[in-house]
């Protein structure tokens, strides 16, 4: 690929770095999966499985089945 290519690609990837944080600020929409997009538009690596966005898998999770890092 060559490397105005590469360049601009990855100016893209900024700018939707911060279309998102922008968007999640007006609609308040903090939540972990936004913070995943974020993340991911946000570095350079590449997951096939990001989709589907958003994903739902931990809703109903118990407390202990939480990541519990914060915790004192």
């Amino acid at each position: 690929m060559p490397e105005k290519t590469v360049a601009e690609l990855r100016q893209k990837l900024a700018q939707a770095h911060e279309v998102i944080a922008h968007l999640m600020d007006k609609a308040a929409f903090n939540g972990a999966e936004a913070h995943r997009a974020l993340a991911y538009f946000g570095n350079e690596t590449f997951e096939k499985d990001f989709l589907p966005w958003p994903r739902h898998v931990d809703e109903g999770l118990r407390p202990e089945e939480l990541n519990a890092a914060n915790d004192d």
